[in-house]
């Protein structure tokens, strides 16, 4: 089994971020798509902090920044009085993350950029054109049918969208419900930075009870997004422009480049996983695309299960290492990402005077809208949460994504996620000049490190594990109390936060909470 590819079928974001991780894993990979070329259609437009995150953590976001647009304001605009309230400002960020803003690039730009670095990373990796139409399971591997042939696999993930013909194949059924009203994006050639300057956020959201909008600054235009109501025809292109200008203005060169009316759903898969088949982004949740919740929903999907499968095709992990997955993910997009993005649709149409994730403080709304603050599920004991509050950072909680915080190497500064990038990281917050002992048994998947505001002596033989934290500013920011390990999954979150011993090597908390994750499935 160990030998065979993983199976993705569907070439969308989530398909190829998925497969750019297990790649980044070292696992073999094929990915089948059923179209001859990328989607052109006018699409998902912005890439939320977390996401930028995990593509970093894949070699893929340098890419992807390229041919991006970066904001540091997310606008929230009154129209009928053109009133700015609160905007979100995500450089309130900079100290926890090296990408304190999010992204506008429209879908259509993103597939082939993601590809594009698949490809150079794993060669012939995508195969377009080709249908992914049933499987069969078997105890140590999965037959999967591509068109007239069969490929073996080791394991098939169903990145084939919201109407997944695998989902149904699996007996998976989809609960939730359809909006009465589509939504319209619109393109629009129209030069609102020097020609008609309008100073708006590149991202704002215009509410309104009558008729909101969402306007997106696009490398290559401006995008628009309505409501079209119930029975409505589809708007010829003159009357998209005079709804264009309605909103902002009488402006010169206008033009529609592309529109695109979609449904709106709100649905989830009742089982994202039969033995070695998974659901992964709209095959197991469609998210109302608002607040950029969709797509970036899926992308968590691509954060969680990749190292999972990657931990068990080595045999360091258990199978049961995989029922994490759809554990912690499920929560978030039905209970999470779908309740807020609802909760945000009602609040643009002015039916609710506010929501939560607006109104958590400047910190706690920023982390909250990037997805910083997803606190999974990592234990089992239903302790998650999408939502953080407050002006300042709180304390780092078990379930946490751990702040990407600076620190300093035996030669050169480094951040904590670069230790998590193909390993658990357990860091040992403790003085080092006290000659700190910890367990040296080797670990496979498992790497420790000493974080300690003292710079480790140099004849403590500690240099090599030690990371200098100046001023304790990582320490102070995750707030343990001194001689406590925290335990780093590879997708960034925090699996324990442990007592240790400095004295006394062995016993290992560390270990046995890696041993339980890995090989009990408790956590």
């Amino acid at each position: 089994m160990r030998n065979l590819p993983v199976i993705v079928a569907g070439g969308g974001p989530v398909g190829l971020i998925t497969a750019l991780g297990l790649v980044h894993h070292g696992v073999d990979v094929l990915v089948f798509e059923e179209d001859d070329q990328l989607s052109l259609d006018t699409k998902a437009g912005t890439v939320l902090t977390r996401t930028i995150e995990v593509l970093d953590r894949y070699d893929a976001a340098a890419d992807v920044l390229a041919a991006s647009l970066r904001i540091d304001e997310i606008g929230d605009i009154d129209r009928s009085t053109g009133t700015a309230r609160a905007s979100v400002h995500t450089g309130a960020l900079g100290s926890d993350t090296k990408f304190p803003f999010v992204i506008n690039i429209p879908q259509h730009h993103l597939e082939p950029v993601l590809r594009d670095r698949l490809e150079r990373l794993a060669p012939d990796t995508v195969r377009m054109g080709r249908r992914v139409t049933g499987f069969t399971q078997h105890q140590d591997y999965v037959d999967v049918q591509v068109g007239d042939e069969t490929v073996r696999g080791s394991y098939l993930l169903a990145c084939d969208g919201g109407r997944s013909q695998l989902r149904e194949a699996l007996g998976s059924t989809v609960e939730g419900h359809t909006l009465a009203q589509r939504y319209m994006l619109v393109d629009l050639e129209v030069d609102l930075d020097e020609a008609n300057p309008r100073d708006y956020p590149y991202l704002a959201y215009f509410g309104d009870p009558e008729e909101w909008m969402v306007l997106v600054r696009q490398p290559h235009c401006w995008r628009f997004l309505y409501p079209l109501e119930p029975g409505r025809p589809e708007p010829n292109r003159a009357e998209l422009a005079a709804k264009a200008r309605r909103f902002i203005g009488e402006v010169d060169g206008l033009r529609v480049l592309g529109t695109n009316v979609y449904p709106v759903h709100h649905r989830v898969a009742d089982r994202w996983r039969e033995g070695r088949v998974f659901l992964m982004g709209d095959a197991a949740h469609l998210i109302t695309p608002m607040w950029a919740l969709g797509l970036n929903t899926g992308v968590l999907d691509a954060s969680n299960l990749p190292w999972r499968l990657a931990w068990v095709l080595r045999g360091w992990a258990d199978e049961s290492l995989l029922d994490g997955y759809e554990r912690e993910q499920a929560p978030v997009a039905i209970r999470g990402s779908g309740e807020m993005a609802e909760a945000a649709r009602a609040y643009m149409d002015r039916r609710a005077a506010d929501v939560s994730a607006m109104d958590g403080g400047r910190w706690g709304v920023a982390v909250t809208r990037s997805l910083l603050g997803v606190r999974l599920d990592v234990d089992g004991s239903g302790d998650w949460s999408m939502i953080a509050t407050g002006d300042t950072p709180a304390p780092v909680r078990t379930g946490d994504r751990l702040p990407d915080l600076p620190v300093f190497g035996p030669q050169s500064r480094i951040r904590l996620h670069d230790l998590t990038r193909d390993a658990f990281a357990a860091l040992y917050f403790t003085d080092v000049r006290r000659r700190p002992r910890i367990p040296d048994t080797e670990t496979p998947g498992l790497s420790r490190h000493l974080v300690s505001r003292w710079d480790a002596p140099l004849d403590s033989g500690l240099r090599d594990q030690a990371l200098f934290d100046p001023d304790e500013h990582a320490t102070k920011r995750i707030g343990v109390l001194p001689d406590t390990a925290v335990l780093v999954r590879p997708d960034g979150h925090v699996a324990a936060i442990l007592p240790f011993d400095p004295a006394d090597p062995a016993k290992d908390p560390v270990r046995d909470a890696y041993v339980q994750i890995t090989r009990g499935g408790s956590r």
